[in-house]
């Protein structure tokens, strides 16, 4: 099957073709200003006989796996944008502009929670009154499920053992960051929860903050409700720490050139990940492999060494050389485990081989 890929984020657009597990083609934007209708036309004047197409959501509430899309579905889809305002609301808006313009071509919703709706209660409750949670949905959901999803088939692939069998932790690094604990190719804890807010520091997102410091931020006046969200999501991390962008393309030059303050940033971005790990470890029975992807991760060798060494206790280690190679690789020292590996995000080709899985169980559903 010929697969068009959609993955929009908040002001960015990237669309692949994927066919037989490789991509054929691709196009996007960085900065997009909405329109949708004539790049899909682009690309099917390029790339015909499109079988599905495959969008991606960050939030599919409980739902268990991708679906392929009506409106009833995406009017509850767009009802969980309030969990996830920039990501949800514009992946609700490309799915129907491509179902309006592809009617009939199955159009596939994958998302970003699914990959962790198994795990455990113990892991995905938090502490507070029940009737509360249970009443207004309130448990722990977490993110980039489809980034680590394909990196675990490529850990499995590499060092040649069923997923099955694997306890790996897969730590996601872009512009925002996660940590996740597999076994057996399950989800079985993770440092983001309800939000994309929790756990390690980000490039613009606090990461994980004593409440009772919240509280004092508003009891105390110094800020309001309405400038918090702000506050957390687009004004903390790396940026609210050295008054950058947050990107790591700028704060580390600056920590090169000796700037204090994005020295003390690169450190607590370094604590912050390092304890992450750690406590999702604790959720595994062994440790097999950890598995760095997202940009940073692969475009910042040192930065991933200085990670990696950091981390002895759990008997990593990383040998630099291969830290600055390129492609999918192990760069851990032969026979050392647990592995080390560094794995490009893929989430196209998850995207991909999701949408054929929904539309074969969709199509088989409504045979006699």
């Amino acid at each position: 099957m010929r697969v068009l890929t959609v993955n929009p984020g908040s002001s960015s657009l990237k669309l692949a073709v994927i066919e037989h597990g490789v991509q054929v083609g691709q196009t996007g934007f960085d900065r997009w200003d909405g329109k949708v209708t004539d790049l899909v036309r682009h690309v099917l004047r390029q790339w015909p006989d499109i079988g599905a197409v495959a969008v991606r959501f960050v939030h599919g509430g409980d739902r268990p796996a991708a679906v392929v899309l009506d409106s009833d579905t995406l009017d509850e889809l767009d009802g969980l944008t309030r969990l996830a305002p920039l990501h949800q609301q514009a992946s609700v808006f490309v799915a129907s502009k491509v179902m309006a313009q592809l009617p009939s071509v199955p159009v596939v919703a994958c998302f970003d929670t699914s990959f962790h709706a198994s795990m455990p209660e113990a892991a995905r409750v938090y502490g507070l009154p029940t009737d509360l949670t249970r009443r207004h949905g309130l448990r722990r959901y977490g993110f980039h499920g489809l980034s680590c999803q394909y990196a675990l088939r490529r850990v499995a692939d590499m060092v040649g053992l069923d997923p099955a069998v694997l306890r790996v932790v897969c730590v996601h690094m872009g512009a925002s960051v996660s940590v996740t604990a597999v076994r057996a190719g399950a989800s079985v804890d993770t440092s983001m929860g309800f939000t994309s807010l929790e756990g390690a520091m980000m490039a613009t997102r606090s990461g994980s903050v004593d409440p009772g410091l919240l509280l004092h931020l508003l009891n105390a006046g110094i800020v309001e409700p309405r400038e918090l969200s702000d506050l957390l999501n687009h004004g903390s991390g790396l940026a609210g720490m050295t008054g950058t962008d947050g990107d790591m393309r700028t704060v580390l030059p600056a920590r090169t050139r000796g700037d204090r303050d994005a020295e003390l940033a690169v450190d607590v971005y370094m604590h912050r990940l390092r304890r992450e790990i750690a406590a999702v470890a604790a959720s595994l029975d062994r440790l097999d492999a950890v598995v760095f992807t997202g940009g940073v991760a692969t475009h910042n060798p040192q930065l991933l060494g200085e990670i990696v060494d950091g981390l002895g206790l759990f008997g990593m280690s990383a040998v630099h050389e291969l830290l600055a190679a390129a492609g999918d690789r192990v760069v851990s020292p032969l026979g050392v485990l647990p592995r080390v590996l560094v794995i490009t995000a893929r989430e196209d080709l998850e995207l991909a081989a999701q949408a054929e899985v929904a539309v074969a169980g969709a199509r088989s559903a409504v045979l006699p």
